[in-house]
């Protein structure tokens, strides 16, 4: 069975994470070679919608639920997630290896 979340996060090394950025550091165990990705450390999708309205009418309120909403660097039960999104923008580095059941870095 194919577990897209469980093969990525195989790949990861490490995360370091600063005020604005999180940078996912993904390692080939096959060829030894990585690929960084930096993303920005925000939270996503449904999580902080504020519309240019709620901005212009409640700026505070708005500043709070922004950036007082939890961010998710990885969860199990969530299939977004920062460092999924990280993976999706170096992806192409990566082919899915059906023999050894494992993304390789194929550059």
């Amino acid at each position: 069975m194919f577990n897209r979340d469980k093969n990525i996060t195989s790949l990861l090394e490490y995360v370091q994470i600063d005020r604005f950025y999180v940078s996912c550091h993904f390692r080939c165990k096959f060829t030894n070679k990585s690929a960084i990705s930096t993303v920005a450390l925000e939270p996503y999708h449904d999580k902080a919608d504020i519309s240019w309205q709620d901005a212009l009418m409640h700026p505070i309120d708005s500043y709070n639920r922004y950036y007082h909403t939890p961010i998710t660097i990885y969860n199990y039960d969530s299939g977004d997630t920062i460092v999924l999104k990280a993976f999706d923008k170096i992806s192409k580095y990566f082919k899915w290896s059906p023999s050894k059941k494992s993304y390789i870095y194929k550059y």
